[in-house]
């Protein structure tokens, strides 16, 4: 069962925590993707200069201040595009980067749209960095800014995240953001989360 719009409107933090272990899918056409999301960060709002909307509003980052539950891409160094989860009620922004998946279905497809060839005579070390990374993960599911932008995990047909059973403390960790160390409020919070000892979690 795909998650409904009140667990993304919550806060931002507690999001970001509780979507490890979820699984996002997207369909396209007779692709079907799925990955256990391992590695997250939560953005929660303006004052965080770690996140990507803390100028504000532009075009580029407007359905920040849609409800949760949409869809928001950015690109990095103009050639990478990262997944984020809006969250919190409409016109309080907050965003969760999802830093890594283990991937569960359409591994093959996932490993072409990667590394572009054919899935035969792979080596384990190329499933992990499939998508042990933001800009990775993104690729394998063949997930871009131009199509997704804005859609709305709880009712597009294309893509959603589907719910699965909270992990306890103890299988969680949680960490500073990855490089952020240009924000100097902001790059201190312990707001990476991620699965204890699993091998798709970002190195």
């Amino acid at each position: 069962m795909r998650l409904n719009r009140e667990f993304y409107e919550r806060n931002t933090i507690l999001v970001a925590r509780d979507l490890l272990g979820k699984i996002l899918v997207c369909k396209q056409g007779d692709n079907l993707y799925k990955g256990r999301i391992v590695e997250t960060e939560a953005y929660i709002n303006a004052k965080d200069q770690g996140a990507h909307f803390n100028k504000g509003l532009t075009d580029r980052t407007r359905i920040i201040d849609e409800s949760g539950g949409h869809i928001y891409i950015y690109n990095i160094y103009g050639m990478y595009q990262l997944f984020n989860v809006v969250t919190e009620k409409k016109g309080v922004h907050g965003a969760v980067l999802v830093r890594a998946l283990e991937p569960v279905e359409g591994i093959e497809i996932m490993y072409k749209n990667r590394y572009k060839r054919e899935f035969v005579n792979h080596k384990n070390k190329e499933i992990i960095n499939m998508t042990n990374g933001p800009a990775k993960l993104v690729m394998a599911m063949n997930i871009s800014k131009k199509e997704f932008y804005g859609a709305d995990l709880v009712s597009d047909e294309r893509i959603w995240i589907e719910d699965s059973p909270i992990l306890t403390t103890e299988q969680i960790a949680r960490s500073k953001r990855i490089n952020i160390d240009y924000a100097e409020m902001g790059k201190d919070y312990l707001l990476r989360f991620f699965i204890k000892n699993n091998p798709y979690v970002s190195k």
